[in-house]
């Protein structure tokens, strides 16, 4: 093994080890009996309890679970429809769409965010669940296209052809045939979405109302007054949910290949 094999070996866990050390104390101290969680005085599971009593916590994370389900659908619907006309049809100005489509996962966050706060306002469109979830969707549903794009040019066009062929309407062929075959995709697609819905802070600190508070943002809030061991909890609770997800979209996009 060369010397610069073991260099690279090291930086790339170092690296690593910067990246995940944080989140490793965290999940660890969620579990500390002390509540000025610098110190670690026992093990407990209260902090875990106590969060399914803060009614705040739970009023927040219930809207991260309306907002992120109606982003996954939405998402969905939109993803695999503009995926099935950029890879089957061509028509004029079909690759600056296509580029215009994905342009949201590259653009930074708060200046997404701003723009669209700038656009709600403009068009007199109150703060709420309809501006946080139309938000979402700007940059969720390109992560869906782009699952459904791949795994649609790997299928062969002539499986539509016979469907019209034997009498299928567009729509039904659409259906019975291609929707059956894209599934591992928009499954990885929507597990994808709903993820990303669910984590977002930046965007939503700008469109969402008092009342629409998500999870990330009341967590936000919470971490500017001061340690919370009931924050490392459920954090804790979220990471495991994110990597559980992440993890299964990963899985039906290799199946889906």
């Amino acid at each position: 093994m060369t010397r610069a094999t073991l260099l690279l070996r090291g930086w790339t866990i170092a690296v690593l080890v910067f990246l995940y050390a944080p989140i490793a104390v965290l999940v660890a101290f969620s579990f500390n009996a002390s509540r000025l969680n610098i110190v670690w005085t026992g093990f407990t599971l209260q902090w875990y309890a106590d969060v399914w009593r803060d009614t705040e916590l739970v009023r927040a994370f219930d809207n991260s679970l309306i907002v992120a389900a109606a982003t996954t659908v939405i998402s969905v619907v939109l993803g695999t429809a503009a995926a099935w006309l950029l890879v089957r049809y061509r028509f004029p100005a079909g690759r600056m769409t296509h580029t215009l489509a994905y342009m949201p996962i590259v653009v930074p966050e708060i200046v997404m965010g701003i723009s669209l706060l700038i656009f709600f306002v403009s068009i007199h469109l109150e703060l709420g669940y309809a501006t946080i979830i139309i938000s979402h969707v700007t940059f969720c549903f390109p992560f869906v296209m782009a699952a459904v794009e791949a795994r649609l040019a790997g299928l062969d066009p002539a499986l539509e052809e016979a469907a019209l062929d034997l009498g299928a309407t567009p729509a039904v062929a659409f259906r019975r045939v291609l929707v059956p075959a894209l599934a591992p995709a928009i499954t990885s697609g929507a597990l994808m979405a709903f993820t990303l819905s669910l984590d977002e802070l930046i965007v939503t600190y700008f469109t969402a109302s008092a009342a629409t508070r998500t999870l990330p943002l009341e967590i936000f809030g919470r971490v500017k007054r001061g340690l919370d061991p009931t924050l490392n909890a459920i954090s804790t609770l979220f990471i495991v949910a994110t990597v559980a997800v992440v993890a299964a979209a990963e899985l039906l996009r290799r199946r889906a290949r």
